[in-house]
């Protein structure tokens, strides 16, 4: 959630960070923002609403200067207005801000015992205000920054730019991540490599606690304890392919069509097709020195976590715990050295899951991290790294992410049950086989986006939707509510289908669409029965089966979709396809904002 750019530049900085704004839309803002220091005085302009404001109001009122900060920002602290925009400014300093300062009321007490007026309902506001107090008091701006760093308490990345100082901005990191960018006779700084990827491609990524005195010949890095350090400076390649539409209307739907494509990359890099075998970093850990997994995330990749359950304990027979990130350090539990934790975070920055591997580390045999980002915060602080090769996704609502963790997390179980003993090398092969299938699957399924549209166009009318699924489908369930809700904003609730007669089927009428997803497996003859329950009460039916399925209890459902027959292992990554359209189209139909829907963000770096 929210974005931040800076630039120490050679040329007027304005349209520059305007782009770079654009490239963290994906984040998810409802307020954006520039500063920038022109002929030693700052210029700010900020506007409510999506970036096509604020670059409509910088072409009407143009701001100079060839260094500067932007920001989008995400409303935690004050109303979504122009007066609560970032940048926030008191006197001679600027500033920019992710995070969450904790102990701003207190600040704001102090500050106003001091004679300082605060105009915003912001915590972002009482930085600066304390910065501009301690220059008044006769530090000099970067001492006066450090020395505000030193008061704040919470999580922050942040960016200060400072009247009369063309040539610095102090940029510093404590819970959010924050990458400074090297150029030629430029520096820049950003919230990640994405925001930087057409000005440079050589990043470094500043660590827990470090800020950064930042000049046009270079960056000085101070860590926690104040001492000058160096970060490795990487050479880092984000192909700008994957930051546009293509052919698509919405990053969306570039994203849930491009997964053949990117599941057939993560399979490749997982799965030795030669020897039908999976390789793996996770290698590193002993599986069979262990005795439980903690799984551990928050929103749809705790879903794909709730599916590896079922996988690992069936694959490797290893007992196996989920927990939501936001949950798990709070209720302490125990952990020892004969277990294993595994985090899933597609950014890797997510606020929550990094408190709770920080939590774990130390405490269990090993932690594993499987992310979308290599260089991410939560990559760096886990012991093995598992990528799941996704590529950028851009639209806040998970598609590619969630069927790359799937597929990252199905091989990291194969290999548990490889080295616990509980399959052999036959049965390593036919997973292999199968999850080397699930491109072609998938593909095929994204085929029936015709007729899921169709369906959606009715779904899109109803006030509530309930989504069923035994197995891991129930899962799945889960997920296809929540991309449900994300979009769309219609009431969804998934559940196991054995549990709907145990209090949501006091729900169930003519008004209320149930979204079954039952392939035909050992339990599809229970789902059935669950089914029949729900029309005996004048439920719509929308049932997602395979041709056996649709033959077997088809001609009573309101509505089918028929998928292809496939394994049972493959199945929850495969049926994610029709539940990801179901939810696109009824959001087209309701004509929400399909890529950035309201309230959410898509990096929530905050708790």
């Amino acid at each position: 959630m929210c974005g931040i750019v800076g630039i120490v530049g050679e040329r007027e900085v304005a349209p520059d960070i305007v782009a770079a704004l654009h490239r963290l839309e994906y984040r998810g803002y409802d307020s954006a923002g520039i500063a920038t220091v022109d002929s030693g005085a700052l210029r700010r302009r900020r506007a409510v609403g999506k970036l096509s404001q604020l670059a409509a109001l910088v072409t009407a009122e143009p701001i100079a200067g060839r260094i500067g900060i932007g920001h989008t920002r995400w409303a935690t602290h004050g109303a979504p207005t122009t007066a609560n925009a970032h940048p926030h400014q008191a006197g001679p300093v600027a500033v920019v801000h992710n995070g969450i300062i904790e102990n701003y009321r207190a600040l704001r007490e102090e500050l106003t015992a001091a004679g300082r007026n605060l105009e915003t309902d912001t915590d972002t506001e009482t930085i600066a205000q304390l910065c501009a107090l301690l220059m008044q008091r006769g530090l000099d701006p970067e001492d006066a920054a450090a020395a505000t760093l030193a008061r704040l308490e919470g999580a922050f990345a942040l960016c200060f730019l400072f009247e009369g100082e063309d040539d610095l901005i102090v940029a510093a990191r404590r819970g959010s991540p924050l990458a400074i960018g090297y150029g030629d006779g430029e520096m820049f700084v950003g919230s990640d490599a994405l925001a930087l990827a057409p000005l440079t491609n050589r990043v470094a990524y500043l660590e827990e606690g470090d800020r950064a005195v930042i000049r046009r010949s270079g960056a000085v890095i101070h860590n926690a304890a104040g001492e000058i350090v160096d970060r490795p400076i990487r050479t880092v390649s984000v192909e700008s392919v994957l930051i546009d539409k293509g052919e698509h209307r919405h990053f969306m739907a570039k994203e849930i069509h491009e997964q053949p494509t990117v599941i057939g990359h993560t399979v490749a890099a997982y799965v030795d097709a030669a020897r039908q075998r999976v390789v793996s970093p996770a290698e590193a850990l002993d599986f069979n020195s262990i005795d439980r997994l903690t799984l551990v995330a928050c929103g749809t990749a705790y879903y794909a976590c709730h599916v590896a359950k079922y996988w690992f304990e069936a694959i490797a027979r290893l007992p196996v715990e989920i927990d939501i990130a936001s949950e798990f350090r709070y209720r302490e539990p125990p952990l020892s050295e004969r277990d294993a934790a595994i985090f899933v975070s597609q950014s890797g920055e997510t606020a929550d899951t990094l408190a709770a591997l920080r939590y774990a580390a130390g405490k269990v045999k090993s932690v594993l991290a499987v992310v979308n980002v290599a260089e991410s915060s939560i990559a760096r602080a886990a012991d093995i790294v598992l990528p799941i090769r996704a590529g950028a996704e851009i639209g806040v609502a998970s598609t590619k992410a969630f069927t790359c963790q799937l597929v990252t997390l199905a091989t990291t179980a194969i290999l548990a049950g490889r080295q616990r003993g509980a399959i052999d090398a036959a049965e390593e092969a036919r997973l292999c086989d199968l999850l080397a299938e699930a491109p072609r699957r998938i593909a095929e399924a994204l085929t029936l986006e015709d007729g899921v549209a169709a369906l959606a166009q009715e779904i899109a009318r109803a006030r509530d939707v309930l989504y069923l699924g035994r197995g891991a489908m129930y899962p799945l369930a889960l997920e296809g509510a929540l991309k449900l809700k994300e979009l769309s904003y219609i009431h969804a609730e998934g559940y196991a289908s054995g549990e709907m007669k145990h209090g949501p089927i006091a729900l169930i009428d003519d008004a209320v669409p149930v979204v079954v997803l039952a392939p035909t497996d050992p339990v599809f003859e229970k789902t059935v029965s669950n089914m029949q329950e729900v029309m005996a009460r004048g439920g719509k039916v929308a049932l997602i089966t395979d041709a056996n399925g649709a033959a077997l209890a088809g001609a009573d459902a309101w509505r089918v979709v028929v998928l292809p027959r496939i394994d049972r292992f493959i199945a929850p990554i495969v049926y994610a396809a029709p539940a990801q359209l179901l939810a696109y189209h009824a959001a087209l139909a309701k004509g929400t904002d399909v890529d950035q829907p309201r309230n959410l963000a898509k990096s929530v770096t905050v708790e």
